[in-house]
């Protein structure tokens, strides 16, 4: 009997590490620095707050764009095709699951 592939879909972030950098940077900045670094710091914790099913749903839309696909934003059986086609590596579970999440996310 064959068994059903577990998805797993990994989301990495740097941001911890780009926000600590950013802080080692502002410790020792120059008062002409500092308006950027903390600019940079504002950005990067933005960023960081961003849920990883939003993450997810935006690369969806990404690899999906990359290969030309311009439907709807939806479970269509197109959506996920394209899916597919942009990451031919993804089982066809992980780019229905994927897709379904992402129509969610709209």
């Amino acid at each position: 009997m064959f068994g059903l592939k577990e998805l797993e879909v990994l989301v990495l972030r740097d941001a911890d590490t780009i926000a600590a950098a950013i802080r080692d940077a502002l410790a020792g900045a120059g008062e002409a620095e500092r308006p950027g670094l903390e600019a940079a710091a504002r950005i990067v914790a933005q960023a960081a707050s961003v849920p990883d099913r939003e993450l997810r749903a935006r690369w969806v839309r990404e690899q999906r764009a990359a290969v030309g696909y311009a439907g709807p934003d939806d479970e269509s059986m197109h959506a996920v095709k394209a899916l597919r086609q942009a990451q031919p590596g993804l089982s066809l579970l992980a780019a229905v699951r994927l897709t379904k999440d992402a129509a969610a996310e709209r």
